[in-house]
């Protein structure tokens, strides 16, 4: 049950880390141009930003469950969110690579601009409202697959612990190595890691539909 919930975890932290949004982008411009100290603020107040929205849906998703009794209802709404989040990032979804210039890498910062450069990443995951649609899919996906364990508590903090470290340590990486991932990030490799994204939604979404079925 551990490996398959880290295995789980790993998979869910790999598809949220390589998922072409703007905070990938936002993280690796606040890296170049405000330098590595304001990029890591920036990846602190995305993670809490994660936590916090991750808590709400597993709040919501148990709640529904608990009051309504209706697990099945929950596990197919996850894979309706899948399935359309998947088709939409694998056919519809424009890339734009932004303007990132490197003018302000030896600034000198401060604790207000590191704050600033906290809640801008913690406002921008927040206000995003793919990033809650995706937290409530994966939460409906993950607590189906935790009810048929042992223990589903500890299923469920392995898979989302696991998901957030990893997520957490690909930010910082991409902090570390900012400058060396901007010139790769070019229009062809976006659109291969964006079919790639795509894709791995889409089969998790046939295997949540597909318990969603048993279920009924």
């Amino acid at each position: 049950m551990v490996i398959e919930a880290i295995l789980k975890g790993l998979l869910l932290g790999l598809i949220l880390s390589i998922s072409i949004g703007p905070v990938i982008f936002a993280i690796i411009k606040q890296s170049l141009t405000n330098g590595k100290r304001s990029g890591y603020a920036f990846v602190a107040g995305v993670s809490s930003s994660d936590i916090i929205l991750l808590f709400i849906c597993n709040f919501f998703t148990s709640l529904f469950n608990l009051v309504l009794n209706h697990k099945s209802s929950i596990a197919l709404a996850g894979a309706g969110f899948l399935l359309l989040m998947g088709l939409y990032t694998l056919f519809f979804k424009k890339l734009k690579l932004e303007n990132m210039g490197v003018s302000g890498v030896n600034k000198s910062l401060g604790i207000k601009d590191l704050v600033s450069s906290y809640f801008s990443g913690f406002l921008m995951n927040t206000l995003n409202p793919s990033v809650f649609l995706f937290w409530f899919a994966w939460t409906a996906a993950i607590n189906t697959s935790a009810d048929d364990t042992p223990n589903p508590v500890q299923f469920k903090l392995i898979v989302f612990g696991t998901c957030l470290g990893f997520v957490l340590l690909s930010d910082l990486i991409k902090v570390f190595l900012a400058g060396k991932l901007r010139p790769r990030l070019t229009e062809k490799n976006l659109v291969w890691i964006n079919r790639i994204s795509g894709m791995i939604i889409l089969i998790f979404s046939a295997a949540l539909l597909y318990s969603a079925v048993l279920i009924y």
